[in-house]
């Protein structure tokens, strides 16, 4: 089979043009866009580097409202608009260069800037000559659709924090120019004009040392204020007690002459710790682990009024008009195209709804609704357009109610003590009690050191490395996950999934993928006439199972109908030469005299009946994941292992022959039932984490200790949560979690390896010994050899599982 030329994939239906294949017209239009304005260089950098553009007619209507492009607008002045849109196709060299070079495919564009991690492009164009709705429709066309919902004109704009990189760069300045002018000092070097200016170098050090005590090392001070008043006794406590006696006891003896005090002990202390932060601090700016409904729902929609001018009319008309969802009120009628989300609660005036509730409830199978039902918002539409009469407006939807929980506003209440905060209040505990011990002592001994070494305790052993373990450790995990596609929201993730001992999974969308599905046939064999015209049929329906079931079946010399007839929500009738097929449900199909069919009411099947004599059915089975099994394999031994679904218990039997006999099975489960279902496991003490795909599980993701949301286009569809992990990669669950539970092993040795540095520098101290150099040898030293530690055996542990598995 031929592979298209323009986006690669296989090509059901050839479409030859200049020597080379098209899988379809949207391709070949895409190409010829290109080599008619000379981009044909698009196709050199990379290949089949484009995207099957699909642009639904009217998607983009209501970026002709002006209210809705200026709240996208970045600027709009002197014929001059300034817009930032998200393109998730943006994947390559290619598209940067397409992108970037819009100018050649319409002059109106002034500028295109791709920022590729984000997959955003920020575009400067005429509004003389060029509208927004015309831009997007240009991308759209081209294969670089963006995505626009309602989050877009209620967001605010994200700022970028940059005070620790200035903070950081502050204290490396310091360390540094302090190490520099504190080398006499270190060596004691007798030599005239040092000895001259050695009190202008020590009073820089001091100058040096300020900014660094109260800018830069300024968050752990705060922390631990914040800490002990909470009755906690976390890692920034010794911290501060350590960088404030380093100041203290150096400002004091630069000031009394006694010598040049500890000032590069202190910074390079503080330029350690910060470089950890800022080595923990990995984020993916392009991924957004926050979203709710507004990032899912349109921006505008179609509303219908009566045109007043045409009163005097016996058939009064209506006009369309795009209005913003958060406008729409109690009474307005609305036009919902196909494919298109219901944003309201609504009741269905007009046409024949059949509405996916699947990104609501988890429940696959679409619900056929007739006039006088009641729709609710988050619904899509599956056949044609509908009229709908709005009852609730967007903020007081059953949707928008979903988010009314006390975990999406306040979030998780669960407290997490990690593994160095549990550490440090022993380790704190031990410093003062040495401290105090020694201090003791040396009253009785020499009076005149038990000041110095209480003082010199408490710098030595200031806990820098062990402070070090965890950001580089879980800072090196978090860039191994992200590398093969588990993006966290930060790396303390990675510490709560190792205590993880309850997984619960989602079934539809996570355990299975939406890509396929399994179709087989049970009956009687069909004739070649018989399946020609089943699938004339098909080709005339829109019902998502009939569209299936079309592209599964080869086409048999497809032929015009003589009638077709469609009922909603029952089935479809097809006519050709006096032979008359029905396609649908088993009650549309049978007659009276038909046997009841093997297959059961819970499962999903097409059934087909010729000329009233019934043949057969085709059943629709969930294409689950592969791998799934060997996954849930794995998982048994160390966890339990949960099911909640919105979907019927239709494959109940086939889940429980791979799932392990202790694994527990949910079916219509609502998405505050799993909610619930997750707070009950927490309050027996269960750590849970949830794996989820869809809006319907956005609660049970935030209640759990750790979400992790599993998305076929991780830019895009992926509801609040902890973590995004691409679907390619859903079956390396276990493998994330092991490298988790050895990370934490990883943090614990070299805490070990941490102990063994300090109890060197208590020697020093308790026996009044430590000098300047001493503690500037010692302390850099033993965070640089935790650095390298960590460093050195995630990479290993890391490398040796990837192998394996990832």
């Amino acid at each position: 089979m031929d592979n298209c030329f323009h986006c690669g994939d296989p090509c059901t239906t050839v479409i030859h043009h200049q020597e080379k294949s098209f899988c379809c017209h949207g391709c070949k239009t895409v190409y010829d866009i290109l080599s008619d304005n000379d981009m044909s260089y698009y196709y050199d950098l990379e290949n089949t580097p484009g995207t099957s553009p699909l642009l639904q007619e009217g998607k983009f209507d209501f970026l002709e409202n002006e209210q809705v492009v200026a709240k996208l607008l970045e600027f709009d002045e002197q014929g001059t608009q300034v817009v930032s849109l998200l393109i998730p196709t943006i994947h390559c060299s290619s598209c940067i260069w397409v992108l970037e070079n819009l100018n050649k495919l319409n002059p109106a564009v002034k500028t295109a800037q791709v920022d590729f991690p984000k997959k955003t492009i920020r575009i400067t164009y005429s509004s003389q000559e060029l509208s927004l709705q015309n831009l997007v429709m240009l991308l759209a066309r081209i294969g670089y659709e963006p995505y626009i919902s309602l989050d877009d004109t209620t967001k605010k704009k994200k700022t970028v924090d940059r005070s620790l990189t200035y903070k950081l760069g502050v204290a490396g300045f310091a360390f540094g120019n302090i190490m520099f002018l504190s080398f006499p000092e270190y060596f004691e070097v007798s030599e005239f004009w040092l000895d001259k200016y050695k009190y202008v170098f020590r009073g820089l050090m001091l100058l040096f040392a300020i900014p660094v005590a109260f800018y830069s090392g300024r968050d752990y001070f705060i922390s631990a204020y914040k800490g002990l008043r909470s009755n906690i006794l976390n890692i920034d406590v010794p911290i501060a007690i350590g960088i404030s006696v380093l100041f203290i006891r150096s400002t004091v003896e630069v000031l009394m002459d006694w010598g040049s005090g500890f000032f590069d002990s202190m910074a390079g202390l503080v330029f350690f710790l910060l470089l950890g932060k800022f080595f923990q601090q990995k984020t993916y700016a392009y991924l957004s682990f926050e979203r709710d409904y507004k990032s899912y729902f349109p921006i505008a929609v179609t509303r219908l009024y009566r045109d007043d001018n045409a009163f005097a009319k016996a058939q009064p008309s209506r006009k369309e008009e795009q209005t913003q969802v958060y406008d729409l009120k109690k009474g307005d009628r609305i036009l919902i195209r196909n494919s298109e989300l219901l944003p309201v609660d609504g009741v269905l005036i007009n046409g024949n709804a059949l509405i996916d509730y699947s990104f609501v409830t988890g429940e696959a199978e679409p619900v056929a609704k007739k006039s006088g039902d009641q729709l609710f918002a988050g619904g899509r539409q599956q056949a044609g357009s509908i009229e709908v009469e709005v009852l609730k407006p967007v903020a007081q939807s059953y949707l928008t109610q979903l988010w009314s929980n006390e975990i999406f506003s306040k979030g998780r209440q669960t407290v997490f003590e990690t593994l160095t905060d549990s550490i440090s209040r022993r380790f704190t505990v031990s410093l003062l009690i040495i401290a105090a011990i020694a201090t003791a002592y040396w009253l009785f001994i020499d009076t005149s050191k038990a000041l110095q070494v209480f003082t010199a305790v408490l710098i030595v052993a200031c806990p820098c490395a062990i402070a070090l373990a965890a950001p580089f450790t879980l800072g090196n995990i978090l860039r191994i996950f992200g590398r093969h596609k588990l993006y966290l929201k930060n790396s303390g993730v990675i510490e709560q999934l190792a205590h993880i001992d309850t997984i619960v999974f989602d079934k539809t969308g996570t355990l299975t993928t939406s890509a396929k599905s399994v179709i087989t046939y049970e009956g009687v064999a069909l004739t070649p006439e018989e399946e020609s015209l089943l699938t004339s049929t098909l080709r005339a329906s829109n019902h998502p199972l009939s569209r299936f079931l079309y592209d599964l079946l080869e086409s048999h010399d497809i032929k015009t109908l003589d009638s077709f007839t469609e009922e909603v929500g029952q089935g479809i009738i097809g006519t050709h030469n006096n032979h008359t097929i029905k396609v649908g449900s088993y009650g549309f199909v049978a007659t009276a005299q038909t046997t009841s069919p093997a297959a059961g009411a819970e499962r999903t099947a097409v059934h087909i009946s010729t000329d009233n004599e019934y043949k057969g059915c085709y059943i629709f089975y969930n294409e689950y994941r592969e791998g799934v099994q060997s996954l849930f394999s794995e998982l048994k031994s160390n966890y339990e292992i949960i099911i909640l679904s919105g979907d019927n218990a239709g494959e109940r039997t086939f889940l429980s022959q791979i799932l392990p006999d202790n694994a527990t099975l949910l079916f219509n489960q609502k998405p505050g039932d799993k909610l619930d279902f997750i707070k009950n496991l927490q309050e027996q003490g269960k750590n849970v984490l949830m794996v989820g795909d869809g809006l319907n599980d956005a609660g049970a993701l935030a209640q759990s200790h750790v979400g992790i949301s599993i998305s076929e286009n991780v830019n895009v569809f992926s509801p609040a949560c902890d973590g995004i992990l691409d679907a390619s990669r859903f079956t390396d669950i276990a493998t994330f979690l092991k490298l988790s539970h050895k990370g934490v092993s990883i943090i614990k040795y070299a805490f070990i390896f941490s102990l063994f540095y300090n109890l060197i520098g208590l020697g020093f101290a308790v026996t009044g010994n430590l000098a300047p150099v001493v503690a500037a040898i010692l302390m850099p030293l033993s965070s640089i050899s935790i650095v390298l530690f960590t460093t050195i055996a995630t990479h290993f542990m890391g490398g040796s599982l990837t192998s394996k598995k990832l």
